[in-house]
This record gives C-alpha cells, sequence and structure tokens, in this order.
C-alpha cells in the first residue's frame, strides 16, 4: 500500500505540522483498500525502476524523458500503464508513451494562468486534484508546496507512479475528501476546479476552501454554470448531463454573489467556457462514455436531458486579510 510519509516529512517544520495527527487520523479512518488494491500495487511494484534525469511541467503535456543510458520495454511500458485506466486528466509524456487523457486539462491550465497570482513561492492546496496534472504545473509555475487532495483510489496511483520516476519533489496527494481537512488557515492558493457542483451544499464548500487559505490568500473556483441573472441557479430534477451528483449550476451573477455573503472579498468572473467535444473526449485511454454521449444528438447546446449544455466559469476570490 502507498504510504504517505513524504507529505509529514516535507512539511514537519512548517506550520502544517500541527495538523498532521488529524491527517494521519483522517487517512487511518478513510483511506480503505479498493477492490483493485491488490492489482495495482502489484503493476506498481513492477514499473521500471528508473529516475528520469528531464521532466518538464511547464508545458502543456508533462514529459518524462528517458535517461539514454536506460533499458526500457516500450509496449510493456505502455501496457504496464494502461493497468491503471482510465486517465481523465492530462495530457501525459511517460518515458516516450503518450497518454491522451479523456481531459485536455491543459486547456483549462491555459485559461486560468493568466487570471492568477503567479504561484513562486507560494504554498498551494488543490481539492479534486485527480492524478495531480495540475500539482505538478503548479510545480513548474513555481510553487514551493503543492498538496491536492482527491479520494479517488485510482487517481493516487497514477500519480504515485509518476512520482516514482521523478527525484524527490514538493508535489504531494492525499486520498481524502476536503471534509477530511482541518481548518489549515495555511495555504496562499487554494483550488477547487470541478468540485462545486458536486457538492450537496456549495456554501459548506465555500467556507471550507476560506478555512485553509490564509488571510489576504486567493481562492481559484472552477464550476458549472448556466446563463442567467443573480437569481438564476440550477437545480438539475435527477440527473445532468448522465451525472447523478450536480447538484448546483449557478449563473455567474448568482455565484459571485454567494462567494461573497460566505465571506471572499475582491471575487470577480475572470472566463466563461463552453466546453467543447476536443476538450473533454473519449481515446485510447479512457475508453467510457465522454462528452458527446452527454449531450443532445441533435443539438449540442442541450444535455441529453434537455438542460443547456456544460458551461463553465472561473472565478476568483480572496480571503480577507
Amino acid at each position: 500500500m502507498i504510504d504517505f510519509e513524504s507529505f509529514f516529512s516535507a512539511t514537519q517544520k512548517s506550520a502544517l505540522a500541527k495538523h498532521h495527527p488529524n491527517l494521519r487520523k483522517a487517512l487511518a479512518d478513510h483511506y480503505h483498500e479498493h477492490g483493485r488494491t491488490q492489482e495495482w500495487d502489484t503493476a506498481l511494484a513492477s514499473m521500471p525502476d528508473i529516475e528520469v534525469a528531464q521532466y518538464e511541467f511547464s508545458e502543456d503535456r508533462i514529459s518524462l524523458t528517458l535517461p539514454k543510458s536506460a533499458d526500457l520495454d516500450i509496449e510493456l511500458f505502455r501496457s504496464q500503464l494502461k493497468t491503471f485506466m482510465p486517465w481523465r486528466k492530462g495530457p501525459w509524456q511517460l518515458l516516450g508513451v503518450s497518454i491522451d487523457t479523456e481531459w485536455r486539462s491543459d486547456w483549462k491550465w491555459n485559461r486560468l494562468h493568466p487570471h492568477i497570482t503567479p504561484l513562486a513561492d507560494r504554498k498551494v492546496l488543490d481539492i479534486g486534484t485527480g492524478n495531480g496534472y495540475f500539482l505538478y504545473r503548479m510545480l513548474g509555475d513555481g510553487a514551493k508546496l503543492a498538496v491536492g487532495v482527491d479520494p479517488t483510489r485510482l487517481f493516487l496511483y497514477q500519480f504515485q507512479l509518476v512520482q516514482n520516476l521523478l527525484p524527490p519533489n514538493n508535489a504531494h496527494l492525499l486520498p481524502l475528501g476536503c471534509e477530511h481537512l482541518p481548518a489549515f488557515d495555511y495555504f496562499d492558493s487554494v483550488f477547487s476546479l470541478g468540485v462545486l457542483y458536486h457538492r450537496r451544499a456549495p456554501v459548506n464548500h465555500i467556507t471550507e476552501l476560506l478555512s485553509f487559505v490564509r488571510g489576504g490568500g486567493e481562492v481559484v473556483i472552477e464550476t458549472l454554470i448556466v446563463r442567467g441573472d443573480e437569481q438564476t441557479i440550477l437545480v438539475p430534477e435527477d440527473r445532468y448531463a448522465k451525472m447523478s451528483n450536480v447538484w448546483f449550476l449557478p449563473s455567474t451573477a448568482a455565484l459571485e454573489n454567494l462567494l461573497r455573503r460566505a465571506g471572499m472579498v475582491n471575487v470577480r468572473t475572470v472566463d466563461v467556457n463552453q466546453t467543447s467535444i476536443e476538450e473533454q473526449h473519449a481515446t485510447e485511454w479512457m475508453e467510457f462514455q465522454s462528452l458527446i454521449d452527454f449531450l443532445d444528438s441533435d443539438d449540442h447546446s442541450l444535455t441529453i436531458e434537455g438542460y443547456p449544455a456544460p458551461r463553465r466559469a472561473l472565478v476568483i476570490g480572496n480571503k480577507p486579510g
């Protein structure tokens, strides 16, 4: 089983150390074996024992380059990587194998990056980080510490196999939900990308985000929205784009108002984007249904249920200093 001692060691001299007992308890309470744990552990242990000589975190495709002296069976390595399908966030270039993920996460990063406070020397928390793609982009932008949380076990294994190929670094993933975290009041920047609409109590999630960031720190939220005025909020009757866990789609005006009511200041919408079938699509690395299957076949401006098709906004605010 994967352990998390690198995180505890890296933060033992920081203000996070006082939260270590609670985090260890949360991991003991919530990090349980998955039905595929043995398979994934075996596959992870059989991965090449190689530490890359070169890596690139600041390009769209995160790239780890095979050392010239290394002897690697590329086709075997490709099949080992496919053990950890589906790959949803990326893209990646791992030792000569291109992983084209369901999401072009680089497109989202390129939309938000011009608007956020530069991450150089900042301590960053990414809620719902997936396999850690954004953690590496944050390190590439100069972040001092990049911590992600995501309860999905498969994503943890994808992250760990990349970490095993890299030299020690300051990216860390804890397999927890944000509701399991203490009120750190520590991070300079907190990201919640594609999470808010999954929360049954959106105000509680916003309050959690504010509890993780220091006074004056920045909160970056990306979420599904609908067109409308500050009174407009869509609560799907059942499913939205075939997802049963979508609860809350506000207009940008309603969302900004909600963030201000929850205590954020300097709230602004910096980007609105209609999700395209090029940005989210099935690939050989994610063979399940994707966005094209969630839309009305005759009218891509609607979901299969008849709601407005996915449209996403990036909204940024600050915790009062």
